[in-house]
């Protein structure tokens, strides 16, 4: 065979693979982006079989998490869209108010809150059926769930407003927000509207706290709220007990992981994050250890007390590494330093770096 036949025959062959390649990724895209549905006239998902599906908002910019379990209920501040066959001039849009109402050409007021969206249409159709129109055939669609908006912010990818449909879970609001950055702290904090005693609030919880707005809860107008925490490390690894069920309007605050400093004679000295139980043996290893400079009897942890300030604490670090005295937790904020062995206090230079001023020394 000709030689460069025979290398045309073989470039060939090598573009044909690498346009089937090609292809079985375009499919394999084109499969998953088939995933996510978009809802239909009936404001549900279309091909929703069981599940949750996330689709888009009304505004392009807030997902909607849809429950196939149970139908939407309108709620106040939604925006609805009505369509009347064969009745341009009725076909609009509408924003439902705070008291669940919305008005209506030749109906009137129209009451839309906790129906969903066939029971609408059919209070609109029955209300035009007669002079107005023979045989109405109307169709509502919710543009926006703005009655389901949940908010998040703090440790987590992509933050912001959220409307849900049905009542999430704080996994499954956290997963929709991108997820939690590698600093996220150990709680999550659930800040929930107090409703009105016509409109009972969730059940008790013993680790809720009310917290008032105003000087006197029942007789202020200023809303007030109450605070729940739940534990993210906790439901990470498997307690799902702390899976708190989310309630429509609450502002879900995850905070930055505290922090504590290494400093001074060891091998990687900077800022770690602090994680429920660190101890000095702990924070001592994640620096990597020591070095042959270190002064381990005169160790100091610099630590705030409830009034802000700085105390110094004294520890024999090298007593504690070796289990000869008990191990010591680690706050928030510690600074633990590992001197050098030719000086028996630290410099005040070193003290500036870190912003200290006032120091009270306490015995361990």
């Amino acid at each position: 065979m000709n030689k460069n036949k025979w290398n045309g025959n073989r470039l060939g062959l090598r573009i044909s693979r690498a346009l089937a390649l090609l292809a079985m990724v375009s499919c394999a895209a084109h499969g998953a982006g088939l995933q996510t549905s978009r809802p239909n006239q009936s404001g549900q998902p279309a091909g929703a079989s069981g599940g949750s599906a996330v689709q888009p908002g009304g505004r392009g910019s807030s997902p909607v998490l849809v429950s196939p379990m149970e139908d939407y209920r309108i709620g106040p501040n939604d925006v609805i869209e009505v369509q009347v066959e064969n009745a341009p001039e009725m076909s609009r849009t509408f924003r439902v108010t705070a008291a669940g109402t919305f008005l209506m050409p030749y109906i009137g007021r129209v009451t839309a809150v906790k129906k969903t969206t066939e029971e609408l249409a059919q209070v609109i159709a029955d209300g035009l059926r007669g002079d107005y129109l023979k045989d109405p055939k109307v169709a509502v669609l919710v543009k926006e769930f703005n009655s389901r908006s949940f908010f998040i912010q703090g440790s987590v990818r992509s933050g912001g407003v959220f409307q849900i449909e049905g009542r999430p879970s704080l996994l499954e609001l956290i997963t929709l927000a991108g997820g939690l950055t590698e600093k996220h702290g150990a709680k999550a904090y659930i800040m929930r509207r107090i409703k009105t005693p016509e409109q009972p609030g969730p059940e008790a919880n013993p680790e809720k706290t009310t917290v008032a707005t105003g000087t006197n809860a029942e007789s202020s107008e200023e809303p007030t709220y109450e605070l729940k925490s739940a534990n993210i490390n906790g439901l990470l690894k498997g307690r799902f007990d702390q899976n708190v069920t989310l309630e429509a309007g609450d502002i879900i605050n995850i905070p930055l992981s505290d922090v504590f400093f290494v400093a001074g004679e060891v091998n990687a000295p900077g800022e770690f994050a602090l994680k429920e139980g660190t101890t000095l043996r702990q924070a001592i290893s994640l620096a990597q250890g020591t070095n042959y400079k270190a002064a381990l009897k005169q160790g100091v942890v610099y630590r705030e007390n409830e009034n802000g300030k700085r105390e110094e604490v004294h520890i024999d670090i090298g007593a504690v590494m070796a289990g000869k005295k008990d191990d010591v937790l680690i706050m928030a904020n510690d600074i633990i330093m590992v001197p050098n062995s030719r000086g028996k206090t630290i410099g005040g230079a070193l003290l500036k770096a870190f912003g200290l001023t006032t120091i009270t020394r306490m015995p361990l």
